[in-house]
């Protein structure tokens, strides 16, 4: 009985040896066939006990022999199996047309700011950019809100909770501040940017918004020659040569205004924009007030000026017809996709 599975284990032995499979198949189905949970080497340690006492030493060196043939025979295949596949080169073919690149485009509040932005660059405006996180002196103090002015119940500030002397901005107004503090005039400033209120989100309002202010000082610096300036945006922004100035209030300008275009009453779109109307109110602007000034170091008896500001995002809404400003912040590609014309 004992030689019998001694010839068993050496016929194994020798199959291992002159096995030749080439795929990776073939070398699976070499792995399950010897060194499997139910392969031939298992089998062959199982017949440990029908061997005679005196041979058992001798079979157990065998089977040993046979497992470790097996497994590195595997190992060997596996090897060379990889090798291959490394060295196989992908065909190309070069003659085939390439994929379409997928062209993004430009986000409407891009193409709104740079269209107001260019329109002031051509009258000799610059623009200016400063920080989003601001101290509480340059988005308020410095525009003329005190700590205890009434004023500030008109916006809700994020307040950092490390520090809460640093805020997100509120406005580009701190923007002018700065600009204002680090410079002497004339100036004539342009500041875009990002700006965040604690507001509830809808279809008219979002905590996070973009703004265009503008500054203009000088010496005999006019509330004419406001009105001028606007009313040359108006006309290329619009294509309004009708405006209006109602009076308005705001802590930093006085006296203050705000400023409509009018927009007409052509279809039932035009009735709703305008509340039936004709007019579109577009901006808030107005004199600097010499507190402000003075607050930044500039001569108020020697110099005026004075300053707007503007929501991007409701240029865009009422260019695009976008009925909805939370589009403007959800990056929908479908949304995004139909401004693919626009510069």
């Amino acid at each position: 009985m004992s030689a019998e599975i001694f010839d068993k284990a050496n016929s194994i032995l020798e199959a291992i040896k002159t096995a030749q499979p080439k795929t990776a198949e073939e070398i699976e189905q070499f792995r399950i066939k010897y060194i499997g949970s139910k392969g031939l080497v298992k089998g062959l340690f199982g017949e440990m006990r029908n061997v005679d006492n005196e041979r058992k030493r001798e079979y157990g060196q065998l089977t040993n022999s046979v497992k470790v043939a097996a497994e590195e025979k595997f190992a060997s295949l596996k090897e060379e199996l990889e090798a291959k596949l490394d060295n196989v080169v992908e065909q190309i073919d070069t003659s085939a047309s390439g994929e379409p690149l997928t062209l993004g485009s430009r986000h409407p509040v891009s193409v709104t700011m740079n269209r107001i932005i260019e329109i002031f660059q051509r009258i000799g405006f610059v623009v200016a950019e400063d920080r989003e996180i601001e101290d509480d002196w340059h988005n308020f103090t410095a525009m003329n809100t005190p700590e205890d002015h009434p004023a500030r119940d008109m916006q809700d500030t994020y307040y950092l909770m490390n520090d809460p002397s640093m805020l997100l901005r509120t406005h580009t107004s701190s923007v002018q501040a700065r600009v204002m503090t680090g410079q002497q005039p004339p100036i004539r400033i342009i500041a875009p940017g990002r700006v965040y209120r604690n507001e509830t989100i809808s279809a008219r309002s979002h905590c996070q918004f973009h703004q265009v202010e503008g500054l203009y000082v000088d010496e005999n610096v006019s509330f004419a020659d406001m009105k001028q300036t606007l009313y040359y945006f108006a006309k290329e922004m619009y294509g309004s040569t009708k405006i209006r100035l109602r009076p308005s209030y705001f802590p930093f300008t006085e006296p203050s205004a705000e400023m409509d275009v009018y927009w007409g009453l052509k279809n039932e779109d035009d009735y709703r924009i305008t509340k039936g109307t004709g007019w579109l109110e577009i901006l808030g602007c107005g004199m600097i007030d010499p507190n402000v000034l003075e607050n930044c170091g500039i001569d108020s008896k020697k110099y005026t000026g004075f300053a707007w500001g503007m929501g991007i995002e409701r240029q865009a809404m009422l260019q695009y017809r976008i009925n909805d400003i939370r589009h403007l912040f959800e990056n929908d590609v479908r949304f995004l996709s139909q401004f693919k014309a626009a510069f």
